[in-house]
């Protein structure tokens, strides 16, 4: 369609020029993006492992005090036997994840404190064992 005033034709739309500067632009974005997004998977597979080690920590407290209550006659207290770390997995609703190996230590009385070690994906947490007879 021509334009009365100016004799010119009239187009709309982009021109090469503005596509490839946008695309570059798009370009480097992508490449600054992409390692902080990979970082991101080595972090979370860490933090899954930590997860479990403060799970497998709260569990052998919680047990402990079970054995406590249970020892001053409280009714309806109950606990678990538990001797070393990898006792630890049976105090969690089935068991430990798969992959993921405890490494004992021990920790064979009522009170005695042991730091255990959980491993997984080549991540490794520490835990507080507490014995409980």
């Amino acid at each position: 369609m021509k334009n009365k005033s100016s004799g010119k034709n009239k187009s709309s739309g982009f021109t090469l020029i503005e596509l490839i500067t946008v695309m570059v632009i798009l370009g480097i974005m992508a490449v600054v993006a992409l390692p902080k997004f990979i970082d991101l998977s080595e972090g979370a597979k860490q933090a899954a492992v930590d997860s479990v080690a403060g799970n497998l920590a709260s569990a052998m407290a919680l047990n402990y005090a079970g054995a406590v209550a249970q020892e001053m006659g409280i009714a309806g207290a109950s606990h678990f036997a538990v001797d070393d770390c990898s006792d630890a997995g049976a105090l969690i609703l089935d068991g430990i994840p798969a992959g993921y190996v405890i490494t004992p230590s021990p920790a064979a009385s009522l009170g005695l404190v042991a730091t255990c070690t959980l491993t997984a994906n080549a991540k490794t947490a520490q835990f507080i064992a507490i014995g409980a007879p």
